[in-house]
Order: C-alpha cells, then structure tokens, then sequence
C-alpha cells in the first residue's frame, strides 16, 4: 500500500494485481497500521488475532480477536494495536482477512442496476462504519477464506455474496453518527496524527491538557479549539471515551477488581470513574463485567 498526504489524514493507496478488479489479501502483521488514514475504497475487515484500539469517524472503541467491521470510503479510521505488539520481544503477532474494493470495481454502471439497489444502501450506510456479527459474521468469515484462494469470475460472485450477506443481515450495527467525517486540511496531517498516537500511549496515566498542548505546538486554549474543530468533540471527551473504552477491555477480559482498573485506566478518583463509566456504558462497571460475561457465556 502506497501512503500519500490529502486532505490531511494519510490517504492510502490500495494496490491491486493486474488480473484483479479488487485486493483481498491475509495479514500477518506485528502490528496494525497505525496512522489515521482513508482511501476511496470501501473496506471489509476481519480481525483473526490482535487487540487495541479501534478509531472510526467520531467513534473509539477496542476491537479484538473476532471483530468484523465494514468501513465506508474516504472514512478515516485506525486500527491500533495495544502496546506490547510493539516491543520487539512481541511473543505475538496480529492476523486479518482484508477486502478492498471501490463502487466501480466491476464497472461505474454495475451497482446501478435496479438489483443491486440493496447493496448501494448498504454502501451509504457504511460510511457510519458497520460492525457485523452472529451468523452473519460466521458465514462471511468462511467466504472471505474462499475468497483468498478464488480465481476468476469466482472473486466477483463471492464479493457480491458477501455483500448481499451484510446487507440483508439482522446482526448488524452502525459504528458512528452520520456525517462524521472529521474536519482537516493538508497541513493538520502529522500534527493530528501526533496528538492521536500520543493520546493514546500516555491516556493511563496523568495526561494534563498543558502536556497535550505542547506536542501540537499550540497554547492550551488554542489547542482546546484546534482538537474540537477537527476531532468534532472535545479533548476532555475524547480522552474520557479512550479510557472507559480500556475499562471495558479490562472488566471482558480479566478479574481485575473495579477499584485497580480504575487507576490503570489513568483515573485517580473513583467516583469520577464510576460516573464516566456509567455516562458512556449506560451500566455501572461491575453490570458491564456480568452483562458481558453472561453474552461471552
């Protein structure tokens, strides 16, 4: 994939072979690009190992292991893995089956047809970002495998399966409010990119909106302004959502009590937790970890 700046966030470009209308490809990473980027083509994803930190349009949530995700084009959006993919003594890697197409992959006039009148509202509705699961999730994950191997006019029926799948599908649900893309010019690139990438190694410990500040070069008030008019919410908020978003990863995964998630998720009163936690989830920390429990079980 080639990488150029437009429009500020990295717009990358997908490579195809020669004898291919559209890329599906299988990832073996030691971890998940990481910059917030976009491209024209629409993307499907399959997370077959890896966890971290998941940013589509205005949305942050954590994927993981078994997550599928449809991203609309020109999205911006990053999958970044947690950090210990990043040290070189990584015991693991990260792995994923990954389709790319555009609407005109088959020709401008192909998903006009009357028939495929589904398929371009489900285009639409991926500019939301789709999450995709159950069955559904299942049965796409098995043609994906197929799709990797398949040759010829096969490729084609088996996209198209695929998306008829999505778009029929009960077990579906839109990521981000519409209208989300985000605000940037050419010259925002890497300093949107910075704040992201550092936000996101340092939200566990004390993050100070002066600290912020400095790695974009702007005071703290101007800095308050910039992040807003192109993140569209605020820093507090952003920061806020990446922490409960890593309490949640916490409460799925592990036993650890309430009160040590708390301050390992960069908070250092309880009862602010509790509020945030509650705000976001619509549930108290220890209804989320049962709730989910009793979904994983």
């Amino acid at each position: 994939m080639k990488k150029t700046v437009i429009n500020n966030i990295q717009h990358l470009k997908i490579n195809l072979q020669p004898e291919h209308s559209f890329s599906a490809r299988h990832d073996v990473v030691p971890y998940f690009f990481s910059k917030l980027h976009y491209h024209p083509e629409i993307e499907l994803v399959y997370i077959i190992k890896g966890t971290g930190k998941q940013f589509i349009g205005d949305s942050i949530h954590y994927f993981k292991s078994g997550d599928m995700i449809l991203v609309g084009e020109n999205m911006p959006h990053l999958w970044r893995s947690d950090e210990k993919y990043f040290s070189k003594k990584a015991a693991s890697a990260c792995e994923a089956y990954v389709i790319h197409f555009t609407q005109n992959c088959f020709g401008k006039d192909f998903f006009n047809l009357p028939e495929n009148k589904i398929l371009l509202t489900l285009f639409k509705k991926a500019k939301q970002g789709i999450r995709i699961s159950g069955n559904t999730k299942s049965a796409i994950m098995h043609l994906m495998q197929e799709l990797l191997t398949a040759s010829s006019t096969k490729r084609i029926l088996l996209l198209i399966e695929i998306m008829d799948l999505i778009a029929n599908s009960k077990h579906t649900k839109t990521i981000c409010r519409q209208n989300a893309y985000l605000n940037f010019s050419a010259s925002d690139s890497e300093r949107i990119n910075a704040i992201c990438q550092y936000i996101m190694r340092h939200f566990n410990h004390k993050l100070s909106l002066k600290e912020i500040a400095e790695v974009a070069h702007l005071s703290p008030n101007a800095f308050c302004r910039y992040f807003k008019s192109r993140i569209k919410k605020s820093f507090s908020n952003f920061l806020i959502e990446i922490r409960i978003g890593h309490a949640c990863k916490l409460l799925a995964e592990s036993e650890t009590p309430v009160a040590e998630i708390c301050f390992e998720c960069g908070y250092n009163s309880f009862s602010n937790f509790n509020k945030h936690f509650k705000l976001i989830t619509k549930k108290t920390p220890l209804q989320y970890r049962a709730f989910y429990q009793k979904v994983e079980g």
